[in-house]
C-alpha cells in the first residue's frame, strides 16, 4: 500500500527559482535561500518518496478566468514547465502518476469534494520554482508529482476550514492505493505578503511565526479563521497560506516538525519546514471497505452491453486524439483538415493507429479507443454526416435499420448554417 513519509511547506515565490538560475547561491544576499533548502534536499534524498503530491496555485499562467476551480487536479502523464512571459526556465518536463490520480480523484469525489481535472498544461513558478531547488533534475527528475492547483486568486476562494478536510481526505485516499508507494505532501506559497494596491510590499513576521506555530500544535485554529482575517494579517495574496493546511491535514493530529526557516529578503518571506508524523491515525474503515464505497458510484457499469464510461484513463490514454478532434471547432483548422488531414496528424503526433481511426470513420473503434462522443459529432459534422448515421454505425446497422427503431424519421446534427450533410 502507499505510504505518507511526510510533508513539506514551502514559498514559491519566483525569486527562489530565478536565485538557482542565476547561480547566486555564493552572493551572502541570496545564499540563504538555498541554505533553507539544503535540509528539504537531503530529507528527500533520504525519504525517496516515489511522488510528490504537489499543492501550488497557478499564477494566471495555465489557468484562466474563463473556466477557474477551486481544485484543479492533474491526471496527466507529464508536465512541462510554463512560458511566463519570457519564456519558460530551462528544466525538464516532469512525470506525472496517472494511476495515482485517478484514485485519489475517485476517492476525494466520493467523499464530497468537487474536483476539476487537467492534463496537457504546463505548470508556472508556483510549482517549479520551490522544486527545482528541493530535487536535483540534471539527469532528469527522481522521481513523479501529482499536481493540485487550488483556485486562490478569483474570489470566492475555498476556506481554510475546507482545505484541511480536504487533506484529511487525501490522508485516506493516498493510503488505500493499492501500490507500494511512498508518498511526500508538498504545500507552497506565502507567507505574509500582498504584490497589489497601495498595500504592496505588506509584510508581517509575527503573524508568520504564529501561523507556523499553529500548523504544527494547532492546526484546527488556523481553520476556523476567515479569508478576510488571512488577508488583514497576511496580506491578500498571503491568504494562499491557507494551502498549507491540505498538507497539514494529510498528517497526523501531532507531528514531529523536523526542520524550519525563514528568511525576509523583500516582497516575500521564503519559508521551509518538513513535517512527520508524531502519532497514529485511526481507520474508520478497512482498505477493502474504503476502496468498495469509493466505487460505489461506478460499480456495475461495466457489465451494460455497448457502454464505455468516459473516465479518467480512458481520458489519459486519448488525450492527444481528443485534443486533435476537439480543434475541429476553429475554422482554419477545419478547412486545413478536409484539404489534407496528413500533415495534422504529423503535427499532432497521433499513432498509426489513431490515424488510421480517424482516416477510417471507424466510430465504433473510436468510442471503444477512448474518445469522447460530442468530439465524434464534431468530425461527423466537418465531414458531412448526421448524428444519425454515427448512431447507426454505433450498433452495426444502416441508418434505415437504425430509423426504423425511431419514433419518427429525421436527421440532424451540430453543424452550423449552409453545412452540406449526407442525407
Amino acid at each position: 500500500m502507499a505510504t505518507i513519509v511526510g510533508g513539506i511547506g514551502s514559498s514559491h515565490t519566483p525569486t527562489i527559482g530565478f536565485a538557482l538560475d542565476a547561480r547566486k547561491q555564493s552572493d551572502p544576499v541570496w545564499a540563504p535561500i538555498f541554505a533553507g533548502f539544503e535540509p528539504v534536499q537531503r530529507w528527500l534524498r533520504e525519504k525517496q518518496p516515489d511522488v510528490l503530491f504537489f499543492i501550488y496555485n497557478d499564477h494566471v499562467t495555465s489557468f484562466f478566468f474563463d473556466h477557474y476551480s477551486h481544485f484543479a487536479l492533474g491526471v496527466g502523464e507529464e508536465y512541462a514547465v510554463a512560458d511566463e512571459g519570457g519564456g519558460p526556465r530551462q528544466l525538464p518536463p516532469v512525470k506525472g502518476h496517472p494511476g495515482l490520480a485517478r484514485h485519489i480523484a475517485t476517492a476525494l469525489t466520493a467523499d464530497d469534494f468537487d474536483l476539476a481535472y487537467f492534463q496537457g498544461k504546463p505548470l508556472d513558478h508556483g510549482c517549479f520554482s520551490p522544486l527545482s531547488v528541493m530535487w536535483p533534475h540534471e539527469a532528469g527528475w527522481p522521481g513523479a508529482i501529482v499536481p493540485l492547483q487550488v483556485g486562490v486568486l478569483e474570489f470566492p476562494i475555498p476556506t481554510a476550514r475546507r482545505c484541511f478536510r480536504l487533506g484529511r481526505a487525501l490522508r485516506r485516499a493516498i493510503e488505500s492505493y493499492p501500490e507500494n508507494l511512498r508518498v511526500a505532501i508538498v504545500a507552497t506559497g506565502g507567507l505574509a505578503h500582498q504584490v497589489h494596491g497601495e498595500r504592496a510590499g505588506f509584510n508581517n513576521t509575527p503573524w508568520d511565526k504564529e501561523f507556523l506555530d499553529l500548523l504544527e500544535r494547532e492546526p484546527e485554529r488556523l481553520a476556523e479563521l476567515t479569508i478576510a482575517q488571512y488577508a488583514e494579517r497576511g496580506g491578500l495574496e498571503g491568504a494562499e497560506m491557507i494551502m498549507w493546511l491540505i498538507m497539514r491535514g494529510a498528517l497526523s493530529a501531532r507531528v514531529k516538525k523536523l526542520h524550519s526557516t525563514y528568511y525576509l529578503p523583500s516582497m516575500t518571506p521564503i519559508v521551509t519546514v518538513i513535517y512527520e508524523d508524531d502519532s497514529p491515525v485511526a481507520a474508520h474503515e478497512t482498505d477493502a471497505e474504503y476502496r468498495v464505497r469509493i466505487e460505489r458510484e461506478l460499480a456495475g457499469v461495466e457489465s451494460l452491453p455497448g457502454t464505455y464510461p468516459f473516465t479518467l484513463e480512458r481520458s489519459v490514454k486519448a488525450y492527444r486524439l481528443n485534443r486533435f478532434l476537439h480543434q475541429l471547432i476553429e475554422p482554419e483548422f477545419r478547412r486545413r483538415f478536409l484539404a489534407d488531414p496528413e500533415p495534422l496528424f504529423e503535427a499532432a503526433g497521433l499513432t498509426a493507429q489513431e490515424r488510421d481511426l480517424v482516416r477510417r470513420r471507424d466510430w465504433r473503434a473510436l468510442i471503444r479507443y477512448g474518445v469522447i462522443f460530442f468530439l465524434l459529432e464534431k468530425l461527423a459534422a466537418v465531414v458531412g454526416i448526421t448524428n444519425l448515421h454515427v448512431y447507426a454505425a454505433m450498433r452495426g446497422e444502416t441508418l434505415e435499420e437504425f430509423q426504423r427503431t425511431r419514433n419518427v424519421q429525421m436527421l440532424y446534427s451540430v453543424a452550423g448554417q449552409g453545412a452540406q450533410l449526407k442525407q
